[in-house]
């Protein structure tokens, strides 16, 4: 063998070790995969906890007005009491008999508990 096939195995040799340098370097590392997926995986989550916020945040409006229109209820409820208490005082001082109450549901017993008509 002469030197230049030498040296022409040589130069091969470097052009080899240098694609395969210069390919390593371009390929992706795992590390830069990895923090990709990391990067992906949070995005997923930070839209499923936006979601989940609003949701909660609906929920939470929802359950505002559920308990304003209990409230609401409750007051009607107690103001029909007073209303039907003063109508039968009424009735009495008048000496005359109120009507016999109708049956009271179950239900409607849960809420109102002092019934002295």
């Amino acid at each position: 063998m002469t030197v230049e096939t030498w040296v022409q195995a040589g130069m091969a040799a470097v052009a080899a070790v240098g694609g395969v340098v210069s390919a390593r370097s371009a390929r992706r590392t795992k590390r830069q995969e990895r923090r990709d997926d990391f990067t992906a995986v949070t995005e997923q989550q930070g839209k499923a906890i936006e979601r989940l916020e609003k949701r909660v945040q609906r929920q939470e409006e929802d359950a505002d007005k559920q308990r304003e229109r209990i409230t609401d209820q409750d007051e009607a409820i107690s103001w029909l009491l007073h209303r039907v208490r003063s109508l039968v005082t009424h009735i009495k001082k008048a000496s005359l008999e109120p009507p016999a109450a109708e049956p009271m549901s179950e239900r409607a017993a849960r809420y109102i508990r002092h019934i002295d008509v």
